[in-house]
């Protein structure tokens, strides 16, 4: 297996072995938790690799006990005075459009917690391996928040109402029910895992159908269990698809089911900000500090019941920002690499 760097305390390590290039989120403390240094750097190795000649294989994984849990919560706990988190939420959102879109070819290697801006760390990537020990959630709305990172263009196209369940519920799916989903392509026993990742290494190629043969070798076919409620797929379809919670479900998922992944990352990027900006209202900030500050679980929300949100507040959380102030999604290939939050209006306005 790839040896990490000698007492690196980066939160992200990189490394070239070969032909792969790999990429250790090193936060294990934190559950690997999302930080502006992480995207920072994530994007940058990731910029570097593609444009190299001589990388042809990228591998994802997480140091410890998780792949990654997701945003930094704290982070944007301690920023909800001010925009100090546009930045982060800028740089991630364009990072996730060329992780979609990522031209060699990708593995992450999922043993552990995969959830919200984590799990968009896996589902978007060309094979995504999990064990019996992952487990997958896209929880933000536990915290007053949408589901971000992609996952309103993911969600959107997973089969019949699932995606509405998922992002209403913070529901867990284990690895057999990624799979059944098609959030992840192969499951393969965690004690198994160094023994891929080495052979992968050892591949010195990015071929695909290489790399699937490698990966095939280590996989096991499963099956969802009995009590799966992927088996209730018809029920939630039932329940999910009648047009509740104002119109909210309507302008975020399933609007989406119709609107490019461009389109959904600009939108999640107008949406979060202006959540974050408590246009409408605090919410979530009163979630995490309910969840991640003082652990009382017992967060005040305002509006206190679905009854009381009215149609402008849904307005004005999505209202479309001017187009110099919009995520700068790159238009082609040949301006790929464009839209960097640091050529952006937002830079040059910060002190």
């Amino acid at each position: 297996m790839a040896q990490e760097q000698a007492n690196s305390d980066e939160v992200v390590l990189g490394q070239e072995i070969n032909a792969a290039r790999v990429v250790t989120l090193n936060r294990p403390r934190q559950l690997n938790g999302i930080s502006d240094r992480v995207v920072y750097i994530l994007a940058q190795l990731l910029e570097n690799w593609e444009k190299d000649d001589d990388a042809k294989l990228v591998i994802f994984k997480g140091a410890g006990r998780a792949f990654s849990a997701g945003g930094d919560l704290k982070m944007f706990y301690e920023g909800r005075s001010d925009d100090s988190c546009l930045e982060v939420v800028y740089r991630m959102y364009w990072l996730c459009y060329h992780i979609h879109t990522y031209k060699k070819t990708t593995v992450a290697l999922v043993n552990g917690l995969a959830m919200g801006g984590g799990a968009a760390l896996v589902a978007p990537l060309k094979f995504a391996v999990v064990t019996e020990k992952t487990v997958f959630a896209t929880p933000e709305a536990s915290v007053g928040l949408h589901t971000d990172c992609s996952f309103s263009y993911i969600h959107s196209r997973l089969p019949g109402y699932l995606g509405e369940y998922l992002a209403l519920t913070g529901a867990r799916l284990n690895a057999k029910e990624m799979i059944a989903a098609g959030l992840a392509t192969h499951f393969v026993l965690s004690e198994k895992l160094e023994e891929l990742e080495r052979q992968l290494l050892n591949l010195n190629t990015g071929d695909e159908s290489a790399v699937r043969a490698v990966i095939t070798e280590f996989s096991t076919d499963v099956q969802i269990d009995q009590d799966s409620i992927l088996n209730k797929l018809s029920t939630i379809d039932k329940c999910f698809s009648a047009e509740t919670v104002e119109e909210i479900l309507k302008s975020l998922v399933r609007e989406s089911r119709k609107q490019s992944l461009p389109e959904c990352l600009k939108k999640e990027f107008r949406l979060t900000i202006n959540i974050l900006r408590s246009v409408v209202t605090g919410d979530v900030y009163e979630g995490i500090r309910a969840l991640s500050i003082d652990k009382d679980n017992a967060p005040k929300w305002s509006p206190t019941t679905i009854e009381e949100v009215n149609n402008e507040d849904i307005d004005r959380v999505f209202k479309e920002f001017s187009s110099e102030h919009e995520l700068q999604v790159p238009s082609s290939d040949s301006n790929r690499w464009s839209g960097k939050y640091e050529h952006t209006v937002y830079a040059k306005c910060s002190p």
